[in-house]
């Protein structure tokens, strides 16, 4: 995995992915963190998003995704479902969800560049240790960076 400093919507919208993958809730709740940016700046994700049925625990390592053009560039957007509730105190995270994910991932944009923040690390309380080894042998072979944020 590559580690790069920034902005993931902003490198999006520059060309420097092809790809961004985003986790979400079962719920449709697109509402803090990064999803809220990505529903905000790419509405057509948070469309695909609702076409899902809401509450679904099936979605868990699944996803929905939006191809959108910006600035003259493709970006798909890949919400993946990783966590079934969006609030409690316990770790909200389901790490065979985040394997389930990005082993789909591979599998349909296999040779794209692919760009994530800390999936599953942040609002959703897991750990980065463990999702970064997940993502990593999934992804193995493949152009994909973590974004660390940075404005």
């Amino acid at each position: 995995m590559k580690i790069v400093e920034g902005d993931l919507i902003t490198f999006a919208l520059e060309g420097q992915f092809d790809v961004i993958v985003h986790g979400c809730n079962c719920f449709c709740t697109m509402g803090a963190g990064i999803a809220r940016v990505i529903q905000e700046e790419f509405p057509e994700a948070y469309a695909a998003d609702l076409v899902t049925i809401k509450g679904d625990r099936n979605k868990l390592g699944n996803f929905s995704f939006a191809t959108v053009k910006r600035n003259k560039h493709e970006i798909t957007i890949v919400n993946g479902y990783t966590q079934f509730h969006f609030h409690g105190d316990s770790v909200l995270v389901d790490y065979d969800a985040v394997q389930s994910l990005f082993k789909k991932v591979k599998q349909h944009y296999s040779g794209k560049r692919i760009g994530y923040p800390k999936i599953g690390a942040g609002l959703a309380g897991g750990d980065w240790a463990r999702i970064s080894r997940i993502i990593d042998l999934e992804l193995a072979e493949e152009d994909h960076s973590l974004v660390i944020y940075v404005p």
